[in-house]
């Protein structure tokens, strides 16, 4: 008879995808695509597309910022939009997420934003308009903050000032998956007997860094709300209305941000992109057009 492997003995149970459900990517090619390198070590990819001959002069880029585990392409119908409308789409896969590496600094949503201004210095960007979902939200309003002179306006989903601001979620148990993930890494690092850690997926650098990003939203942010009353850019503040952000704290966001727009999105969960990417679309060009004209 045929002797089929036995599991190892002593094995952690493998970690699942981070967040694994479809969506549609750009459908165009970029135009740049390349890695900026931080002090710390991090190479952070990032992405333009552009209109070629029919680009709009002296519009400001739309610079996309993503989610906890994902990459630029999450935003793949809003920069189709743009690019066929004339505009140029930035798209940067945050640290040790998409095709970023990790970098040796302690992760935090103040270093992220800072990895995303100097990808726009990098390419010689002064200023943009910046949309961010849920991660990236929270990294767009400390860029709009703490750099005003670099954001023409923000289109931000699903942020959370504290991680309070999080519901909990039955289905979704991110301290489990943290110490899943590094239990992982740690049976691959001790170099189990018939294993070659070099062919598993995810392999000890992708699992430490998911437990990484897992921490980080289990730990931050830590924004008072008063501070983005200095925020003076035009801001629109998406959600779902089955959102696992607490309504409160939208609104706290909503309401700190002199002239904000809140816009409550129905029947949509967290994940404003894929469900409701027309709705998103139509939103962000809403918030160009304010900000073109000069209004609030």
């Amino acid at each position: 008879a045929e002797r089929r492997p036995m599991p190892h003995p002593t094995a952690p149970v493998p970690p699942q995808p981070h967040f694994p459900s479809y969506y549609l990517r750009p459908t165009i090619a970029p135009s740049m695509a390349r890695r900026v390198e931080t002090a710390d070590g991090a190479q952070i990819a990032a992405f333009a597309y552009d209109a070629g001959e029919g680009r709009r002069e002296g519009a400001d880029p739309v610079l996309f910022l993503h989610g906890n585990g994902e990459e630029h392409g999450i935003f793949g119908v809003q920069i189709n939009a743009l690019v066929k409308d004339g505009r140029r789409a930035i798209g940067v896969d945050s640290r040790a997420q998409g095709a970023s590496t990790r970098g040796s600094a302690p992760l935090t949503y103040e270093l992220m934003a800072a990895d995303a201004l100097a990808v726009l210095d990098a390419l010689g960007v002064q200023r943009a308009h910046v949309v961010g979902f849920s991660d990236g939200a929270i990294e767009a309003l400390l860029i709009a903050r703490d750099h005003p002179e670099r954001v023409a306006s923000v289109l931000s989903m699903g942020a959370n000032l504290s991680p309070e601001g999080v519901l909990a979620q039955d289905d979704w148990d991110m301290e489990g998956t943290a110490e899943q993930c590094e239990s992982w890494a740690a049976w691959l690092e001790d170099g189990p007997e018939g294993v070659d850690p070099s062919v598993m997926t995810p392999g000890v650098e992708g699992a430490r860094a998911t437990a990484d990003l897992m921490r980080l939203m289990l730990d931050e942010p830590h924004i008072p709300a008063s501070s983005l009353s200095s925020i003076r850019c035009p801001v629109t503040v998406m959600v779902g209305e089955l959102d696992c952000i607490d309504p409160a704290e939208t609104q706290r966001i909503a309401g700190a941000i002199p002239d904000a727009r809140k816009v409550v999105v129905p029947d949509a969960d967290h994940v404003l992109p894929k469900r409701a990417p027309d709705d998103v679309s139509r939103e962000l060009f809403s918030l160009l057009r304010r900000a073109e004209v000069g209004l609030r």
